[in-house]
């Protein structure tokens, strides 16, 4: 094992029971609020800083366009007023034996933006769509 840094581009996606290829993601962060409170009978005139509710953002994944594959509309399409389709969904990132080294659980998520490619007359780069994640929470775990 060597001890230098992972690189960010060998890693898989998994939802629903299959694997899925993304070429990007972002927004695997988890952020804990800061609550100032001052309390009146100190004489400091200081406010102390607790820890408050855990915030996860939303959770971008963007990939190449192909023709024969809708999964991500088919899952959007079961978000209505009052029903989703949640799935939850492991990334992992994997070492040059294609072994999982940190893995990302990102629980309960849902669609809430599917972004489909911009279209250019004069470009000659690869159609990129993106998928937008809500979720409950995010656990992380090293290998």
């Amino acid at each position: 094992m060597s001890d230098y840094p992972l690189p960010k581009f060998h890693f898989q996606v998994q939802w629903g029971g299959a694997r899925i290829g993304f070429t990007e993601i972002s927004g695997l962060d988890v952020e804990t609020e800061v609550i100032e409170y001052r309390d009146g009978a100190l004489r400091e005139f200081s406010k102390l800083k607790i820890p408050g509710m855990q915030k996860y953002p939303n959770v971008t994944m963007k990939r190449g366009v192909f023709k024969s594959d809708n999964d991500y509309f088919n899952w959007w399409n079961t978000v209505s007023l009052n029903t989703v389709e949640r799935r939850d969904v492991i990334v992992s990132l994997l070492n040059e034996a294609h072994e999982p080294v940190m893995v990302w659980k990102i629980k309960n998520a849902w669609p809430t933006k599917i972004g489909s490619t911009d279209l250019k007359a004069d470009g000659n780069e690869i159609a990129i769509e993106s998928i937008e994640l809500a979720h409950d929470g995010l656990s992380i775990q090293n290998e």
